[in-house]
């Protein structure tokens, strides 16, 4: 039995391929009806499932290549391994998500993010990608063409190489905050997720407290008026590990060791869970959270913890940040379906009509027609599916409800 990450999934594809080079990947989908990519395992659903043949990259060869301000990497590379071998080149991306452990081409094809008021999601790094579309044909996408095919869901063909942005390496430092009342991060949402390069606040929606803030500074210890700095590290889910976690208690370290949440090698989360998690216009972030805790004690034990992070605006059709800053209201659940399922129900009623868009990995229930209108570039982006994948090899039921394809 195959399952993904947090075992909430389990897959029905007839088969897995596993292969080692771009021309093996050629002949699957010349001889697959129905095909899927397969990276990592970190997506929550059935968008990486398949009638056919799924194609693990994993088995692809992890090939570094380093040039002026970019790096090329195979597709399948996790996160926290292209770090290392990022870091002893004095090289560092922009930014990390919470967990290292996810692969490069799955986490960009689902506009997955880290945080900071000032940082785009993990798809703004893209300078150039490559993929085998549904001809079996390979192809090189930059410039002005990338803005269509970088957040691709899959659909668009099966991504086998990308080139990021990179930048000199840098420290971070992480201090964990507590104490922070509701009334002041309404009053100065701005203030209190910008007061550093990268910021998240925890929370369980309830008292007057919100929770925990993790800010991540590179330029030394920055302090939250009106919290307070913990003395030992922190998980922010009660009962985890802190081993799990990154170096917190404001001790400097290299960017790979911080910008994340969790450690590589160690469990990131809680494990086995299900995940939430949608992208609300800045604009309208307060009116979103006064909604979500007017829900707040509906969501019980259920609810292992909320994140809320920021994400900048871009350019990228299907990206949760097309076109201005977004507030991401993210939910770790127990791994219970029917009743995340309910809770879910009640979150798209008042969050939808903010004009929030899902993370396209994670557990939503709005279907294409609802979702169409909140992305202007949605029609181009279905006719460029349909171009990419004319037999629709990279079709399977997700795409059905949710891009209509």
């Amino acid at each position: 039995m195959r399952t993904n990450w947090a075992g909430s999934h389990t897959y029905t594809a007839a088969e897995v391929a596993t292969p080692t080079s771009v021309k093996e990947i050629r002949e699957i989908v010349r001889r697959s009806p129905k095909v899927k990519a397969l990276g990592s395992r970190h997506s929550f659903t059935d968008l990486a499932d398949t009638s056919g043949t799924q194609v693990s990259l994993a088995a692809l060869p992890i090939e570094v290549e380093a040039g002026a301000g970019v790096v090329r990497v195979s597709a399948g590379v996790r996160y926290g391994d292209l770090a290392t071998l990022l870091a002893p080149r004095g090289l560092a991306l922009a930014n990390l998500a919470s967990l290292p452990h996810i692969s490069v081409a799955g986490a960009v094809a689902t506009g997955t993010h880290g945080s900071g008021r000032r940082n785009g999601s993990l798809a703004t790094s893209v300078r150039a990608l490559e993929l085998v579309d549904g001809r079996g044909e390979s192809h090189r996408i930059e410039g002005a063409d990338l803005a269509g095919h970088v957040v691709g869901l899959g659909v668009l063909g099966i991504v086998t190489a990308v080139e990021l942005a990179v930048e000199p390496a840098f420290d971070v430092t992480q201090v964990v905050y507590e104490g922070l009342r509701w009334d002041a991060l309404l009053a100065d949402l701005d203030g209190v997720l910008g007061c550093a390069y990268s910021v998240s606040a925890f929370t369980h929606w309830t008292g007057d407290e919100v929770g925990q803030v993790w800010v991540k500074s590179r330029d030394g210890i920055v302090e939250v008026p009106g919290a307070r700095a913990a003395t030992e590290q922190r998980h922010m889910i009660a009962g985890m590990g802190v081993e799990n976690t990154t170096a917190q208690l404001g001790v400097a370290g290299p960017w790979h060791e911080r910008l994340p949440h969790f450690r590589m090698g160690f469990l990131p989360s809680a494990g086995e869970e299900l995940q939430t998690e949608y992208f609300v216009p800045f604009a309208r972030a307060g009116e979103a959270l006064e909604a979500v805790r007017a829900l707040g004690e509906l969501f019980g034990e259920t609810l292992l913890v909320s994140e809320l992070r920021t994400v900048a605006g871009d350019d990228l059709w299907l990206s949760g940040a097309y076109g201005g800053d977004v507030l991401a209201i993210h939910f770790t659940w127990q791994r219970d379906r029917e009743r995340v399922d309910a809770l879910v129900a009640r979150l798209e009623e008042v969050l939808l009509p903010l004009g929030a868009r899902p993370h396209w990995g994670k557990v939503f229930h709005a279907t294409a027609d609802v979702l169409a209108p909140a992305y202007p570039r949605w029609d181009d982006f279905v006719a460029l599916a349909r171009a990419r994948d004319p037999e629709g090899r990279f079709r399977n039921a997700w795409t059905e409800r949710h891009l209509g394809i």
